[in-house]
Order: structure tokens, then C-alpha cells, then sequence
């Protein structure tokens, strides 16, 4: 993605590359078993895994939804997407998913019981 849209020399870039995609790309390729610092999952797992820890997921506003559309197709390259999936705001590059967003609050049930402080 940063091949189609940054110029290599460009510094902004090469701070990004330095500073944050280093760490992301060395964890990856050279760390196993506790060394490893993140561990990617998909939204989707990450979902069931919110839903088990009984929280809720909020729906997305259509409104900004469509805004963040809007600037996206007018403003970036033509390769980069956002769009919503089951309630999930994703951010693509040639039709894969790069990110998702998500709202969340605790479920009804799980307040039950507990004192308000």
C-alpha cells in the first residue's frame, strides 16, 4: 500500500517504516512462544470473544459511516476501501481487510448485582 501512494524517500514514511512497522514486522517474523509481544486475531474472533466477556456491540452511526466514504473515495487511492461489516467499521486495501472498528458497552445482564460507584 505505502509502494502505491508514498514515495520511498518520502520522511514521513520512513518514520513510520522506523518507528512503528519495525516492531510489527520483527515480532512477526522472529518471535515465538512468550517472546512474541502481539498476538493478531481476526474482528470476528475478537467479536465472539467480546460477546463471551458479555459485552454488546453498539451498531454503527450511518451518518459517519457515510461521511468517512465519502472523504475516502474523493481523498485516497482508489484501492483503499472502507466499508461496514455486521456492524464493524473496516478499512481495506484491494478488497482485504487492514482494520476494523467497533463500539462496545457492557450487556445489560452484566451490571446485574453490582453497586454503583
Amino acid at each position: 500500500m505505502l509502494d502505491k501512494t508514498t514515495p520511498r524517500d518520502n520522511e514521513t514514511r520512513l518514520i513510520l517504516e522506523r518507528d512503528i512497522y519495525k516492531y510489527e514486522i520483527l515480532n512477526v517474523i522472529a518471535c515465538e512462544g512468550s517472546e512474541r509481544i502481539e498476538r493478531p486475531e481476526s474482528y470476528k474472533e475478537w467479536k465472539v470473544r467480546s460477546l463471551r466477556a458479555r459485552f454488546e456491540q453498539l451498531p454503527l452511526n450511518p451518518t459517519i459511516v457515510n461521511g468517512i466514504q465519502h472523504i475516502v473515495r474523493q481523498i485516497y487511492h482508489k484501492d483503499l476501501f472502507v466499508d461496514e461489516e455486521g456492524q464493524f467499521l473496516v478499512l481495506g486495501w484491494k478488497g482485504r481487510i487492514v482494520y476494523a472498528l467497533s463500539t462496545w458497552k457492557p450487556s445489560e445482564s452484566n451490571n446485574e448485582g453490582t453497586a454503583d460507584i
